[in-house]
């Protein structure tokens, strides 16, 4: 525990310069205003904002996208309750209370209670983050690469098997991305692979272009054309304090909310939007008054923001200390990482203590951060939504082409992320997840080099993935996923599963 500390103030130390703490704000501001417009949510906002923190050092860039995650947790709060508008799609649950507090007047004491809720739930699971990550990377350096692969495999299926709908397209999509991982020069032989004479494939697809381009573009094209309705509630500062009955009424929602968050934010798959719906089915089981739940119960939208929270901590558990990111959003900031250089894994938190403990401590800093902007600044935040839509999503488009651009000086990486757009449009359109791409894309060369090493230990023998107690662990939990899914297809048909999309769209909800 002592131990603990001391790296905790080291955190602090580089948590607490001040080009840290600036760009730990400017995090939380983008983030609450990506929480706040509805449709772009913390995946869209994360891949566009990426190649600005190209410039940056690792440590800084972190910061400043694990601000945007957390911040767009904030603030897809604030709309859900004064516009019954999801801003991204772990809010959907506070929609329903929260809008019903509103309308009661209480508008000020549910955008109190979800701020103050999901500040306990984040420094909570901060802590808990803190205390399981490294114990958890020790373990890890017994990984080989027949564990390492048979890992990413199982990510990739847990994933499959808890995105919404047909666990067949989620894997396809995975496929997908594998093979668009594949293109560019073999690690082990240096021969092009795919590139058709394009010198700048040689390289490989960039993460960003194809981020930018799935969630970004295709994003805006997805929600260009939705109605948003023009009334909003604007509550004072002197209306935000609760009654002592909702504090009261607040406080266990927020406790399980929190621990109910951070242990499925572990989870592969979209944490926090199934976090919130877990919680909130919670709370109604556990209500002595589940009739109250629509009307404007407190437990309906302290519980829900709280677990989402809670769980974009979790999430980043297994991205630290294994390397292995848990869903897109990781995902895309592991490639951040990647970028500058830094490898998560398990030799992360001794390598690079600094980076490692610097985040942690400056995800305090940005909870606090978000709390005091939440609170008195909600009415400027709302004030974005009336920035017409035709100005709106123009910038963005502008951003995502300037931005991809900006990476590497080519134009080949905007025309992926054109064709990426238009092909995560289409897709949408189909009913396909997109998020898997990314996933697969950014996890293909990992599994290729773990596969590849894995066959030349065992001179080509396949066995030695089943033979290692690890790897034939792990691949036994994957079979049985696969399994699990086929009998619940044949025996009840769609699940609770298909209300869960993978892509942060509140309009899929």
């Amino acid at each position: 525990m002592a131990e603990t500390l001391q790296n905790l103030a080291l955190g602090f130390s580089v948590a607490l310069q001040p080009p840290v703490l600036l760009y730990a704000f400017i995090g939380c501001v983008v983030g609450t205003l990506v929480g706040v417009l509805p449709g772009v949510g913390p995946l869209a906002g994360i891949s566009l904002l990426l190649p600005a923190t190209f410039g940056l050092t690792a440590t800084n860039a972190i910061v400043m996208l694990a601000g945007i995650y957390y911040g767009a947790m904030y603030g897809g709060s604030t709309t859900s309750i004064l516009m019954r508008i999801p801003g991204e799609a772990a809010s959907v649950m506070t929609c329903i209370d929260g809008y019903a507090m509103a309308r009661k007047g209480r508008a000020g004491a549910a955008l109190a209670i979800a701020a103050i809720g999901s500040f306990i739930a984040g420094t909570v699971s901060v802590v808990a983050l803190m205390l399981l990550a490294p114990p958890l990377a020790n373990f890890a350096l017994r990984f080989g690469p027949p564990e390492y692969f048979a890992l990413l495999l199982l990510g990739l299926l847990v994933l499959a098997y808890m995105s919404g709908g047909s666990m067949v397209k989620s894997l396809a999509m995975a496929v997908l991305g594998l093979l668009l991982g594949m293109v560019g020069i073999d690690q082990m032989s240096g021969y092009f692979r795919f590139a058709y004479g394009v010198m700048e494939l040689g390289d490989g697809l960039g993460v960003v272009p194809i981020a930018v381009g799935l969630f970004g573009i295709a994003e805006v094209l997805a929600t260009a054309g939705q109605e948003v309705p023009p009334k909003v509630l604007k509550p004072k500062l002197r209306e935000l304090l609760p009654s002592r009955q909702e504090w009261r009424d607040s406080v266990m929602p927020i406790g399980r909310g929190t621990v109910l968050g951070f242990l499925i934010g572990i989870i592969p798959g979209s944490a926090h939007i199934i976090a919130s719906f877990v919680s909130y089915a919670v709370e109604r089981r556990l209500s002595r008054h589940p009739e109250e739940f629509g009307q404007g119960a407190v437990a309906g939208v302290a519980g829900p923001e709280s677990a989402n929270n809670s769980a974009t901590s979790g999430a980043f558990v297994p991205m630290l200390a294994l390397g292995v990111p848990s869903g897109p959003i990781p995902a895309v900031m592991l490639a951040a990482l990647m970028v500058h250089g830094v490898s998560p894994g398990p030799l992360l938190i001794k390598q690079q203590p600094e980076l490692f403990w610097g985040f942690i401590a400056s995800m305090y800093v940005g909870n606090l951060m978000l709390l005091a902007l939440n609170l008195p600044m909600v009415g400027i935040f709302v004030n974005v939504l009336r920035v017409p839509y035709s100005f709106l999503y123009p910038s963005i488009i502008m951003f995502c082409v300037v931005g991809v651009y900006a990476v590497n000086g080519s134009v080949v990486d905007v025309w992926i992320a054109l064709i990426m757009g238009a092909l995560g449009y289409i897709l949408r359109k189909l009913g396909f997840e997109t998020a898997p791409i990314v996933l697969g894309a950014i996890l293909a060369p990992m599994i290729e080099l773990a596969l590849r090493q894995s066959l030349a230990m065992s001179d080509g023998q396949y066995a030695i993935f089943v033979s290692r107690p690890i790897s034939g662990t792990l691949l036994a939990f994957g079979a049985a996923l696969l399994l699990l899914n086929l009998v619940s297809w044949m025996v009840r048909g769609p699940d609770w599963r298909r209300r869960i999309p993978l892509d942060e769209k509140g309009e899929n909800l």
